[in-house]
């Protein structure tokens, strides 16, 4: 599933986000690489849009912030590895260090519901959470999160 939807350009290891506003700004501007040409901010509206209905932040420190948008014409993802760790008022109340941003068109309703799924369901591994948090490289990352 993170296959086909994340560009080597969208994963970012050792990234720097004091709170949660920072973290959703730096995960928008990642999912609107490698092109570039949707302004991140109008990403961030989306997000924080649904941030406000509940929290993304799932547990096991990994937040999953998510949102549609007619700015985009295909479902993608974008991974910030946070290794100092963010105040997402996750469900179980740890810091997040591990965001996985997903935007899609609002076209799109099922298969943005099957993405939060498989992105859920890869990062249960408790090896693979740990494995993105010693990655070293965002190239380590992307194939830890691309590996099936």
């Amino acid at each position: 599933m993170l296959l086909e939807l994340l560009h080597p350009e969208r994963v970012r290891v050792g990234v720097s986000a004091p709170d949660k506003e920072s973290a959703l700004l730096t995960v928008s501007s990642f999912l609107t690489m490698p092109e570039g040409t949707v302004n991140p901010e109008a990403v961030c509206d989306v997000l924080r849009e649904r941030e406000r209905l509940a929290s993304t932040g799932v547990g096991s420190h990994v937040a999953i912030p998510h949102g549609r948008s007619d700015h985009f014409d295909e479902l993608r993802a974008a991974v910030a590895i946070c290794p100092d760790g963010v105040d997402f008022a996750a469900v179980d109340g740890l810091p997040v260090h591990i965001i996985v941003g997903i935007i899609g068109p609002r076209t799109m309703p099922e298969k943005h519901l099957a993405a939060l799924a498989g992105v859920s369901r890869a990062l249960r591994d408790a090896g693979r959470r740990e494995a993105l948090l010693r990655a070293t490289s965002d190239d380590e990352a992307y194939r830890i999160l691309t590996q099936s």
